[in-house]
């Protein structure tokens, strides 16, 4: 494994629906997302069909959906929400 690591950034839109969340799922959701600072493509995650660059990976029933930048080493997350709500529009 490298040692690089990447910067993972939280969009608007992300950080919105992650401050609407429990506190207690919020603190798991923000481990996951430490946890790609070293690994962006973790076990378990899924790259979703239909999208050039959309990765999603799973926190209980909540799924964050982000783009991975290799040659700038950036995480971009830009969804977060509930499995049964976040593939909508």
């Amino acid at each position: 494994m490298s040692s690089r690591r990447y910067e993972v950034i939280l969009s608007p839109k992300a950080e919105k629906q992650l401050d609407a969340l429990p506190k207690p799922i919020q603190r798991r959701i923000a481990e996951a997302a430490e946890g790609l600072e070293t690994n962006p493509r973790p076990h378990g995650v899924k790259k979703l069909e239909g999208a050039d660059n959309l990765w999603r990976i799973r926190v209980g029933d909540y799924r964050l959906v982000y783009t991975i930048e290799d040659d700038r080493l950036i995480v971009l997350v830009v969804k977060i929400g509930h499995r049964r709500e976040i593939y909508r529009g």
